[in-house]
């Protein structure tokens, strides 16, 4: 043993500290970590989502009425038939225009609710949670109270009741598809639900331009209002602005709940997801043709989701 000398004083050397062992084995890596705490999810998206996306693409192509396991091949006629039914493709039609008014009326709502509570000075918070607080009702107890309550075709109803008030005969607003009052019913409803979700993402986007932008903009003599926003506040939102867009057309697209309980089994103003539910679990439980109408509608929401992500510059560089 190694001894040092102090003052002339024997002392032992202190001995090294050994470096600590790396942990071995598969426990102590990271691999391990990562597929236990993500082997429940991508379990539950394999069985609950892509095994039925790949049965329900094989379905598309097979004769398959009252039974999921078919064996008679019968290539594009289920698409063909689909594309020849004219309730569902009404219903492709009906929802394009009702997401070309849904989609850009969400948009215009979030994003002034965003502004006017980020311009609060107090009670923001508040604010805040009452305008997000609809998106956490559920699409049908919010479609019942629409139909029982606020649009009700009796006179007990509050919208014929605030008609009335003006000598404004009761309207029969989902009884009857001439005049298509329904669909003021629908829209204020989604508007309803949805706005306060989107309205906190235009927040979060606000939340985050610069400041100084504003202040050199004042320098240069920019007036507050609608130039700031022009110039400053619009250009700093167009990430934010396209994906909320393209959420808000695959949402329009997609709708179910709130039409399935406000318009119940009427034949009119159908959104397409009723129109499959009807082919695949109606009478005839075709469910050969409900894949093909399916795959159809995905095609679709994928097309106009493209064309507006190039067309708004989904992806590209704030530079470009």
């Amino acid at each position: 043993m190694s001894t040092t000398t102090t003052r002339g004083v024997a002392r032992p050397a202190s001995a090294k500290a050994s470096p600590a062992r790396p942990r071995r084995g598969l426990r102590g890596s990271s691999t391990f970590n990562f597929w236990l705490f993500t082997s429940p999810f991508l379990i539950g998206l394999t069985v609950f989502v892509y095994v039925p996306i790949g049965w329900s693409l094989w379905l598309s192509f097979f004769e398959a009425r009252f039974t999921v396991t078919p064996s008679k091949f019968v290539g594009f006629d289920n698409y063909w038939q689909m594309l020849q039914d004219s309730k569902f493709t009404g219903s492709l039609v009906t929802f394009t225009v009702f997401a070309a008014f849904i989609v850009p009326a969400t948009w215009a709502l979030s994003l002034g609710l965003a502004l006017l509570v980020n311009r609060l000075r107090f009670m923001k918070a508040f604010f805040r949670s009452v305008f997000f607080l609809p998106t956490a009702c559920s699409y049908v107890a919010a479609a019942l109270v629409w139909k029982m309550s606020m649009f009700s075709g009796v006179r007990f109803g509050l919208m014929n009741t605030i008609l009335g008030w003006f000598g404004v005969e009761n309207i029969a607003w989902l009884a009857n598809p001439d005049p298509p009052w329904y669909w003021l019913v629908i829209v204020t409803l989604r508007l309803w639900l949805q706005a306060g979700f989107y309205m906190i993402l235009f927040l979060a986007a606000l939340q985050n331009i610069p400041p100084e932008l504003y202040e050199a903009a004042a320098i240069d003599g920019a007036k507050p209002g609608w130039q700031t926003f022009r110039y400053i506040t619009l250009p700093q939102l167009r990430a934010t602005s396209t994906a909320v867009i393209l959420l808000l057309v695959i949402a329009a697209y997609q709708a179910f709940d709130e039409f399935y309980n406000l318009l119940a089994k009427t034949t009119w103003g159908r959104p397409p997801l009723v129109e499959l539910y009807y082919t695949a679990l109606g009478e005839s439980q075709d469910y050969g043709e409900g894949s093909a109408g399916a795959v159809i509608l995905t095609l679709l929401i994928l097309i106009v989701t493209l064309a507006q992500g190039k067309f708004l510059g989904f992806g590209r560089g704030d530079d470009k």
